[in-house]
């Protein structure tokens, strides 16, 4: 059965759960204020994003991140950046 909650659509299906899990859950959609499936769906997302490999954006992101944070004292770092690698591998 599909179901259109909020522009998704949304396929209902059977999840078998251990007897503690359904409890937890439910205490969780309590104190967040969400749906019991809400919760589920998080759940699920959340594990998703764990398996999959992260976009090339996502890897880079964190680099980008650090643009212009720190200064090198030098002035033509740009321009010479070979000659100082070079220079502090040797120390």
């Amino acid at each position: 059965m599909d179901t259109r909650r909020g522009g998704i659509s949304l396929l209902r299906v059977q999840v078998q759960f251990t007897e503690e899990q359904p409890s937890a859950l439910r205490d969780i959609a309590r104190k967040e204020g969400l749906s019991f499936s809400h919760v589920v769906r998080e759940g699920v997302n959340l594990l998703l994003r764990q398996q999959r490999p992260p976009s090339r954006e996502e890897l880079v992101r964190p680099s980008l991140e650090m643009l212009g944070q720190f200064r090198s004292g030098t002035g033509d770092l740009s321009a010479k950046h070979d000659e100082y690698s070079a220079e502090a591998s040797e120390h």
